[in-house]
């Protein structure tokens, strides 16, 4: 197997799924009704061929620099001891069951009994040790929070937390590796419904069915193969010429699709899309220009400027899928008002407005159609801002770990079910936080939601801490972008959607 090049493929938090939220933003499970609409019949086997723009930047599921693309594939090649099901509640995978103690500190795990890796060796209980202590050692997000794993008996799992945590359980989908795999990157094994074959970067990644899934019946593909474009165009190209069968698509590329050649399902992209503000360079480190960027920006006009009206406003870093944390009097908090934006900015000194450079990446054409339109909208107040096209590689050296930028355009996703994952990288000593907010007030909230053992209390917390980044303006939340999966028309069927940014390829099948 080839290795990846981490500086022609991707990294980070960015994604390319795009559509609208429906109104309630509540996640269930949704199938595709292919094989209602056409005279076909639902079959085993056979391949798909999915188009993606970007590639993952690693392949080993203990590394953390993994992209949101990157990890949507491997969701089919890796399991943790639990993984989410369709409603974003943890559900049984390596382990077979649980307990969580009383005071919420000690997770208790028992394996199931005869599960195998790839390659067919039976995954041990000293494989789960060695898995979790390499993801505190690198530093996962949650798992520094753990004092202890250790083996507790035949099949069993004792996890001991630093403090009581009673939401830990999301951060446990973690995908579970051998112990003795002397290189993940290049020989990557896990126990998920496909296995890698091989990976061509820059072309393609090719899936297999594992005939050793623990889960009977699935997967009913015999394979995927993962196709590389440069592009949204290519993709588009790929997608009219039958190169691909499938991909994931913005609002805008759905226009330019003939609705008698391909399926369309939508689902939101577990993805806030913002326009992220270095909160550490002038003129932007003074709260009055962050909240009169945001007066002046209207979400309603970008939604349907740039995605044909299908979005809806999100207003909080939080996705709305998240229905029970997320805060809804945040969906749309800085109505447009120019004047009132006029004024904090000669408020700030800058009544003769200023100049701001919008970094954005150039292969994912939905964040440049919203950078058009944010143009004009800044102009409105006084702001001359700028596109800055850069390719990904440039972005994530420059922008994400740099943080050499004024303002850029993109999409920060979650790794799990959780409100600290898209939370969390707003702390002020947070390795991820690349737009540099700085609150205390927002740290003493967090801090204290991570240990109340109150759930009540624990939402109020997290809705508080969305407050605080929204008066704080912290940067500009626009929306959860949806995506519509795409299909050649009547060829597939078995769409499930997840609360998180994932493709389960799994419960795709073959229609003929």
């Amino acid at each position: 197997m080839k290795k990846n090049n981490l500086a022609s493929i991707c990294f980070g938090l960015v994604l390319i799924f795009v559509l609208a939220l429906a109104p309630a933003c509540k996640k269930q499970r949704s199938e595709t009704g292919q094989g209602e609409k056409t005279a076909g019949k639902r079959i085993e086997g056979g391949e798909l061929r999915f188009g993606m723009t970007t590639e993952p930047a690693t392949l080993d599921p203990l590394n953390p620099s993994n992209t949101a693309d990157g990890r949507s594939i491997l969701f089919n090649v890796f399991e943790g001891l639990v993984k989410p099901d369709a409603e974003g509640n943890p559900q049984m995978a390596i382990a077979e069951k649980y307990t969580i103690s009383p005071d919420a500190r000690v997770y208790e795990f028992t394996l199931r009994q005869g599960m195998k890796f790839h390659d067919g060796t039976e995954v041990t209980a000293e494989d789960v040790v060695f898995t979790l202590n390499t993801a505190i050692k690198n530093l996962f997000d949650g798992f520094t929070e753990i004092e202890q794993v250790e083996i507790s008996a035949d099949r069993g799992i004792k996890i001991t937390l630093k403090s009581p945590d009673p939401e830990f359980l999301p951060y446990l989908t973690i995908g579970i590796v051998p112990r003795n795999n002397p290189d993940r990157e290049a020989n990557p094994i896990g126990t998920g419904p496909f296995s890698i074959a091989r990976y061509t970067t820059q072309q393609s990644l090719v899936l297999v069915k594992n005939p050793r899934y623990w889960q009977q019946g699935l997967p009913h593909l015999d394979g995927v193969t993962y196709i590389f474009v440069a592009d949204s165009d290519a993709l588009l190209l790929a997608l009219q010429g039958g190169t691909i069968q499938a991909a994931s698509i913005t609002g805008s590329l759905l226009q330019q699709l003939d609705a008698r050649s391909f399926d369309f399902v939508s689902s939101p992209s577990n993805a806030v899309q913002l326009m992220a503000l270095n909160n550490a360079v002038k003129p932007l480190e003074d709260v009055r220009v962050r909240q009169a960027i945001n007066y002046g920006v209207d979400i309603p006009q970008i939604i349907e400027a740039a995605f044909f009206g299908q979005g809806s406003p999100s207003g909080s870093p939080l996705i709305p899928g998240l229905t029970k944390y997320y805060d809804p009097s945040l969906k749309n908090p800085y109505s447009k008002d120019i004047p009132k934006a006029r004024s904090l900015l000669a408020a700030a000194g800058y009544e003769q407005g200023f100049s701001l450079e919008i970094t954005v990446p150039s292969n994912y054409t939905m964040h440049v159609d919203t950078a058009q339109v944010l143009v004009n909208q800044l102009g409105a107040i006084g702001i001359t801002a700028t596109i800055k096209l850069v390719d990904w590689a440039t972005w994530l050296s420059d922008v994400y770990r740099g943080r050499h930028y004024q303002a850029t355009i993109i999409s920060l996703d979650a790794p799990n079910v959780s409100p600290r994952s898209f939370l969390s990288r707003y702390r002020s000593d947070d390795t991820n936080n690349f737009v540099n907010f700085h609150s205390p007030a927002f740290d003493q909230v967090y801090n204290a939601a991570l240990i109340e053992p109150d759930e009540g209390k624990r939402v109020g917390l997290y809705q508080q801490v969305q407050r605080i980044l929204s008066e704080e303006a912290a940067s500009v939340y626009i929306q959860d972008i949806m995506h519509f999966n795409t299909f050649s028309k009547g060829a597939f069927g078995g769409v499930v959607n997840y609360p998180l940014y994932v493709f389960d390829a799994s419960t795709i099948y073959s229609i003929k």
